[in-house]
């Protein structure tokens, strides 16, 4: 048996809060947890839809039902099964949904990237890319992916906000957890904000708030 592979084009879906226009200030590229749906997600980023800001979310390129043959699906980033070629398709789709919408006006606005649950690694892994500019990155309830080229994370982040938000009864993001986070993004040079609530594994819309508030007064600083 030989495993092969081909390369097609593939049409993805994603989402948009607001209109980009030259009043635009801030642009949040948002990836979604495993087993959601970008249409359900936007709902928890309605604290970003300000004036000024435009949210856009994309979607996991594998959808599956999440409980038997029927009813209400989800979607994911990656599995461990062909974990490599899904993170470069995902990757091609990002990189595609950001030269089309955040790189046309990336000088003019500040660019906020936000990654929820397995979201958090797979944006994290968005930023390292070469071309993409950004101001902060924001992990929410997930991790930094041990995976990336420390040397060349450090350069990307040295002059960027990180910020870290999770609940304090999150069943999947224990104290152990944060510790490893912490300790690979001291690896890479930050001491990143650290943004704890009262709740479980889920976008506290307050603390939503407050980032983009704290965000937002840097900007104007």
């Amino acid at each position: 048996m030989k495993e092969k592979a081909i390369a097609f084009t593939y049409e993805a879906r994603y989402y948009q809060l607001g209109e980009i226009t030259e009043n635009t200030t801030d642009i949040w590229l948002a990836c979604h947890g495993y087993g959601q749906l970008a249409k359900y997600f936007l709902r928890r980023l309605e604290p970003l839809n300000q004036r000024g800001h435009v949210v856009l979310i994309p979607e996991g390129l594998h959808r599956f039902y999440l409980q038997g043959t029927g009813g209400r699906a989800g979607a994911s980033w990656m599995t461990r099964e062909d974990r490599l070629r899904d993170i470069e398709n995902y990757l091609a789709y990002l990189n595609g949904l950001y030269k089309k919408e955040i790189a046309p006006c990336a000088t003019q606005c500040r660019i906020h990237l936000l990654g929820f649950s397995q979201g958090a690694s797979t944006i994290s892994r968005f930023a390292m890319q070469e071309e993409v500019s950004f101001d902060s990155l924001v992990l929410w309830a997930g991790v930094f992916p041990p995976d990336v080229d420390i040397d060349f994370a450090r350069i990307k982040l040295r002059d960027k906000r990180v910020e870290v938000a999770y609940g304090d009864k999150d069943p999947y993001l224990t104290e152990e957890n944060i510790a490893v986070l912490q300790k690979a993004l001291n690896a890479v040079g930050v001491s990143p904000g650290e943004w704890p609530f009262e709740g479980e594994h889920d976008i506290d819309g307050s603390t939503l708030t407050s980032i983009a508030k704290a965000l937002e007064k840097e900007r104007d600083s």
